[in-house]
């Protein structure tokens, strides 16, 4: 029998993948679409065309800030609010905003040259955000039933 040693990274690294795994089940491809109908219906005023990567690349997003709530999670379960764990990994909801920001302007058929407006960076925002919170919540909810 062979005896595998683990550093304390690796086995950090395992546990997380296992424990982002099991948050996924939670996502449905039926949930993930149906904020991405809502959230492409306020772009469609915009001017923006969607394509299936662009969809793809959405959905990359915000399954990324779906896991980033559920991480931060621990905290909301250890008493922070979702503002103060939300403060925490502000860096990181700020590279998610930005990436889906690009990725619309970059795959995006653009038919309305104001597009470089806060309106389509604001959207990225609440998008971004509201996947965020529902990891919060259901990572919260996972801590409180004691499945972390």
């Amino acid at each position: 029998m062979d005896n595998v040693i683990l550093t304390f990274r690796e086995k950090k690294r395992e546990k997380q993948l296992k424990y982002e795994r099991r948050v996924l089940k939670e996502i449905t491809p039926k949930l993930l679409k149906e904020k991405f109908q809502t959230f492409m219906s306020t772009q469609h005023q915009l001017g923006i065309t969607f394509s299936q990567i662009l969809e793809e690349g959405c959905y990359d997003v915000a399954i990324e800030a779906y896991l980033l709530g559920a991480n931060y999670s621990k905290f909301g379960y250890y008493g922070e609010s979702a503002e103060d764990a939300k403060a925490r990994c502000y860096n990181e909801e700020k590279h998610l905003i930005d990436t889906m920001y690009n990725f619309i302007l970059y795959w995006g058929k653009v038919s309305n040259f104001d597009l470089y407006s806060d309106s389509l960076l604001y959207q990225c925002e609440r998008y971004v955000d509201s996947w965020w919170r529902e990891g919060f919540a259901k990572g919260e909810k996972r801590y409180k039933l004691r499945l972390h």
